[in-house]
């Protein structure tokens, strides 16, 4: 019984220094690239809006957010219609609206984001106005994209 006791005693100890070892170590996560900018998947605000809505104005921004909001409260609304409907065919009625609510959101979100990126395409092209700017040595951009990125700590 000595004998197990120091065993399991041993295998305790060796797993809890492989816990902290691995605590210590730093995790480089890649970067969230639009995936997740609202939090779960729905434009995923994760890491994302900050980027989505770096040049907007104060005021498309508020309107923005009103919009999101707006599509929010519809879409909680209809969950709360068909979790309250007992008639069947309406339950299946309102879950296709939704449907289709869901279905015409994920569309403008796939519209707007191709239409970021043919943005961001043409403002890298080599010969652009923005291309030059970003590349001089001085500039703001330039040295942001010089800065090594900072280990996260967790």
């Amino acid at each position: 019984m000595k004998h197990l006791n120091q065993l399991m005693a041993a295998f305790f100890l060796l797993i809890s220094y492989g816990m902290f070892s691995y605590a210590g170590e730093p995790i480089n996560k890649p970067e969230s690239q639009g995936t997740n900018r609202m939090g779960g998947g729905m434009g995923g605000m994760g890491g994302g809006m900050g980027g989505m809505m770096g040049g907007m104005s104060e005021e498309q921004k508020d309107q923005h957010i009103r919009s999101m909001q707006e599509h929010m409260l519809r879409m909680h609304d209809l969950s709360n219609q068909i979790l309250n409907e007992k008639d069947p065919a309406k339950k299946e009625q309102l879950k296709k609206q939704q449907f289709e609510l869901i279905k015409a959101h994920h569309k403008q979100m796939m519209e707007h984001r191709q239409q970021g990126q043919k943005e961001h395409q043409q403002m890298m092209q080599p010969g652009s106005k923005e291309h030059q700017q970003m590349m001089q040595p001085g500039s703001k951009e330039h040295q942001q994209m010089m800065q090594p990125e900072p280990k996260s700590k967790q």
